[in-house]
């Protein structure tokens, strides 16, 4: 048998030898980490780990948490500075700590963080700027540059000072508009109806005395990309699993499956009861039409409401209504729906099931106003949702172009790195 002989390795006879064989240089250019910081919010947490997906880098990130003091008169203060906030309440547990005065307010309950397991990862830790900053500076050379992803009122004086001391070092993003100064971030993701103050119809809704405080004021600039609606995590590589993984519950269904996403009010979508009845009314004029019925909550969604829906419905052949408890079948309904009827205040929600391409019915954007109003009105034109009515026939499917902005997002991420002479990897 004749040996075989291998290729000489590259560099010999005076040729330069590639990086990849050198054993040096090419990591400092690379962004191969993420850390993402959020604010205890999935909705806000869910959009940092969307876009991080989107780029590839899920298996490598941090996720950091920025939390607000919780409890008693601590649920007044949120409209404060997140620092001033934080030091407020140390001085008042510490003028407090040796008596029995208790602050609390009346009506109000203590409030549950959410734990890690709510956003996937076995552990969050505390944000603390000069921990990401010094790892990003050691680490640098060898491992590359760091992708910061933000999102959150509370996490722009993090993310803007992370920019200001290592901007050598890192990419910082910031999710949903920081409402001033933009230039402290290499990008501003941020949804077109957070721009809705610079319409006509913005402007009318605006008392002329109030319109130099209300922001933005300008359009957009060259580091801010818009999408349509919020960044999330069900892109068809999550979905494909999520169909794997509830294929023995989900699957055996009468089809078509109708999954019924409601949320709770906010403040420029405010409705009660008189929704939720609307709501059964609608439901049971197309349950004919529906092979099997599913019913899932949020966190926001009013016991009022709940009541009601659990009362009506409970014990119908046709309708499933999760109680709330694990696993949460939230993932499984997007994969296996046939369509879905989602209440106007979620535009997380509707943000995923509009990107599933199947049919969306929005009941309640009547309750909705100011941006909110806006919003839809872009998802009306795009085609990609309809009004419940309750005259539907959920068996009569439609189509449209799938909203996809996390995957538009990471596009231009990749290319405004690829500027700076970096690529992600």
């Amino acid at each position: 048998m004749r040996p075989i002989r291998l290729p000489e390795p590259p560099g010999v006879d005076g040729m330069e030898t590639p990086e990849i064989f050198s054993g040096g240089g090419g990591a400092a250019t690379v962004v191969r980490r993420a850390v993402l910081i959020g604010n205890g919010s999935p909705g806000a947490e869910n959009q940092c780990l969307g876009l991080a997906r989107a780029l590839g880098l899920a298996d490598n990130l941090t996720l950091y948490r920025v939390t607000r003091p919780r409890g008693g008169i601590n649920e007044l203060l949120h409209f404060l500075p997140i620092s001033l906030h934080k030091f407020l309440d140390q001085v008042l547990r510490k003028f407090f700590r040796n008596t029995r005065f208790a602050i609390v307010v009346q009506g109000r309950k203590p409030y549950r963080v959410p734990n890690a397991g709510s956003v996937g990862l076995s552990t969050v830790l505390e944000a603390d700027v000069k921990k990401i900053v010094t790892v990003a500076h050691d680490t640098y050379e060898k491992e590359g540059p760091t992708l910061i992803v933000a999102c959150g009122w509370d996490t722009i004086s993090y993310s803007s000072l992370i920019k200001k001391v290592a901007s050598d070092n890192v990419f910082v993003i910031q999710i949903q508009h920081p409402r001033s100064r933009l230039d402290r971030f290499d990008l501003v993701v941020t949804p077109r109806h957070d721009y809705y103050a610079l319409t006509a119809s913005g402007q009318q809704e605006v008392p002329r005395l109030f319109r130099r405080w209300i922001t933005p004021q300008e359009p957009p600039g060259s580091n801010v990309v818009l999408t349509v609606g919020a960044l999330h995590q069900a892109d068809s590589a999550a979905l494909r699993l999520a169909a794997i993984a509830w294929h023995d519950e989900l699957a055996p269904l009468p089809k078509p499956l109708l999954v019924v996403n409601i949320g709770g009010p906010t403040r420029n979508c405010k409705y009660g009861v008189d929704l939720a009845k609307q709501l059964i009314s609608s439901l049971y004029n197309v349950l004919d039409s529906c092979g099997s019925v599913r019913i899932s909550f949020s966190r926001r969604t009013p016991w009022k409401v709940t009541d009601i829906v659990f009362k009506e419905f409970a014990g119908h052949p046709k309708v499933y209504i999760w109680d709330g408890e694990e696993p949460n079948p939230h993932m499984g309904h997007l994969a296996w729906a046939d369509a879905f009827v989602i209440t106007a205040d979620s535009i997380s929600m509707l943000s995923e099931a509009c990107s599933t391409g199947k049919p969306v019915y929005v009941i309640g954007t009547e309750h909705c106003k100011w941006k909110f109003s806006a919003f839809h009105k872009t998802l009306r034109e795009r085609g990609v949702v309809r009004p419940f009515t309750g005259l539907e026939d959920i068996s009569n499917s439609w189509s449209y172009a799938p909203l996809n902005d996390a995957i538009e997002v990471a596009t231009r991420v990749r290319e405004v790195i690829a500027e700076r002479g970096w690529t992600v990897g």
